[in-house]
């Protein structure tokens, strides 16, 4: 199994925080679509610490296809 560091939960947009799009290639997911990655902690260097809910697509080759074309 490939295990992968989330990024930064400042990196990442609202929806993706909220667990409303993928975490890596941004992709909106609905129930049964997703793999949830746990509940995650931040401590901004500014501000209150706060909840954030990743999760990713299932199918992990087409997300990493999704993610390619946007690097490009």
């Amino acid at each position: 199994m490939n295990v992968r560091n989330l990024p930064s939960a400042s990196e990442l947009t609202e929806q993706q925080q909220r667990g409303w799009s993928c975490v890596w290639c941004r992709t909106g997911l609905t129930i049964g679509t997703d793999t949830d990655l746990g509940e995650q902690r931040t401590r901004p260097a500014a501000g209150a610490a706060y909840s954030w809910f990743p999760r990713a697509c299932s199918d992990a080759a087409a997300c990493a296809a999704r993610e390619a074309g946007l690097a490009s």
